[in-house]
């Protein structure tokens, strides 16, 4: 078994031959009651995240996002589901603009994917590694409505 051949920052792995360590070993605010198992495969396959378009921009080159500035405060990256994207944008993003959304396939990302309760009590995936671009789905700009809000096409569960 293998350890960690190159560290991103003190929370990000990006070549590793060792399964992820727990989500509490991880994320200092972590607490036990917080962390559960993993939706069924047919229950969520594509997730969502939301993101400046020059940070994603700047990652692509390299083949991984290491995710927001927040991302890396909280030691993970944030997705939302296609139920929770909405709702997402409307209390993190309200009215900025050159977004993007990113579909991402949930199956793609393994055991560093968790499922965590947060806003609401909702389970809300978390990405405990780097973002291989090769998991994305599609990237497209999220565009504004005339109220100011952002509009989301139907998406994927």
């Amino acid at each position: 078994m293998g350890t960690c051949v190159k560290y991103i920052s003190a929370n990000f792995c990006l070549y590793s031959q060792v399964p992820p360590p727990e989500p509490t070993a991880l994320n200092a605010r972590s607490a036990a009651d917080r962390v559960a198992p993993r939706p069924r495969r047919t229950q969520v396959t594509t997730i969502y995240k939301i993101c400046e378009q020059a940070l994603w921009r700047a990652a692509e080159p390299d083949g991984v996002f290491l995710g927001t500035l927040v991302d890396e405060r909280d030691g993970f990256i944030h997705f939302s589901t296609a139920a929770q994207v909405a709702d997402t944008a409307a209390k993190h993003f309200a009215g900025q603009t050159d977004l993007l959304l990113i579909a991402v396939d949930a199956d793609a990302l393994g055991q560093s994917l968790v499922w965590e309760h947060s806003r609401g009590g909702d389970l809300f995936p978390h990405l405990y590694a780097a973002l291989p671009l090769a998991a994305v789905r599609w990237t497209r700009p999220l565009a504004r409505g005339a109220d100011g809000r952002h509009v989301f096409a139907e998406l994927e569960p």
